[in-house]
């Protein structure tokens, strides 16, 4: 089950491209960053009432890990993201952001001494391969042959701020569920991100926006954020965030599918090969990385 809503969430984040150049062509940055975390706690505080009873209460030891979790996850990660996107191409950017899994993989072992086996070490390398083989169109050494600039240095902040947000999520995880690490995280990165969204024309703009641009919000909000971050710290929790993250490699070939089904671009066998290295990458790494690093994951009440 862990392994179906992991790659429901890829699929998900693969479309909020797709969503995001509608949103993106009608709703300064800012704005469209903060209507989407405002959708999705809206839904949020919802579901964790339901299913929880309550919003659980925050331990005081808790409160800087959830900061931390919304400055990392929400609010460094949107600003800088758009930023680069700024400056760079959105394939360029692909690439560095699929350096994700390595990052997380390289800081587990740091700060949380997983160990390292070569079987792990070669899964994830063929993931992260695969994946710049979709991005690049099945040239990923020529992709890489350009300087690197500061749209590069913004997006790859992206990728250590999403590195933080998921390892930051592993030590908060011992005492709030998924759903509640989530819910406050993302309170806590809306709220930073109001300000700037007012700033920059918020509140005089939102009359006039589309009907498909609040389409694009709920998707970003509802899909992209509540099921897409739910079910990814659920696989965090369940298969540690090394063998977790190595899914967000399928969210480029997601994207590339949804871009030829939804706007008609073509399939091109650099899909199907990228595909097949990243579905190695993953066996490999779930099936040979060592569960020890993984335990600490565990609900206390599982």
């Amino acid at each position: 089950m862990i392994t179906i809503k992991l790659l429901l969430t890829a699929f998900f984040w693969g479309g909020t491209f797709i969503a995001g150049k509608v949103v993106a062509g009608a709703i300064e940055p800012y704005s469209a960053a903060f209507l989407r975390f405002f959708v999705a706690v809206l839904f949020l505080v919802f579901f964790t009432w339901r299913i929880e009873g309550r919003l659980p209460p925050i331990k005081k030891n808790q409160i800087i890990p959830i900061l931390l979790l919304g400055v990392s996850g929400i609010f460094i990660y949107n600003v800088f993201f758009f930023k680069g996107l700024k400056l760079i191409e959105a394939g360029r950017a692909a690439i560095v952001i699929a350096n994700n899994p390595i990052i997380i993989y390289l800081l587990s072992v740091c700060f949380f001494k997983e160990r390292v086996t070569p079987i792990t070490a070669i899964g994830v390398l063929l993931s992260v391969f695969g994946a710049l083989i979709v991005i690049t169109k099945g040239s990923p050494f020529e992709a890489l042959q350009a300087d690197i600039g500061r749209g590069e240095l913004f997006i790859f902040i992206c990728v250590l701020s999403w590195a933080a947000f998921a390892l930051i999520g592993k030590t908060i995880l011992k005492g709030l569920s998924p759903l509640a690490a989530i819910t406050y995280s993302t309170l806590a990165g809306t709220f930073l991100l109001f300000a700037p969204a007012c700033i920059n024309g918020l509140l005089q703009n939102i009359r006039h926006y589309s009907l498909a641009a609040w389409l694009g919000i709920f998707y970003l909000g509802f899909f992209g954020t509540v099921l897409g971050f739910v079910w990814y710290y659920e696989g965090i929790r369940a298969i540690g965030p090394t063998k977790a993250s190595l899914y967000i490699n399928f969210v480029p070939v997601s994207a590339v599918l949804l871009a030829a089904i939804l706007l008609g671009e073509s399939l091109t066998a650099s899909l199907l090969t990228g595909t097949i290295f990243v579905s190695l990458g993953v066996y490999l790494t779930r099936s040979n990385c060592p569960a020890g690093g993984d335990r600490i994951l565990k609900h206390p009440k599982q």
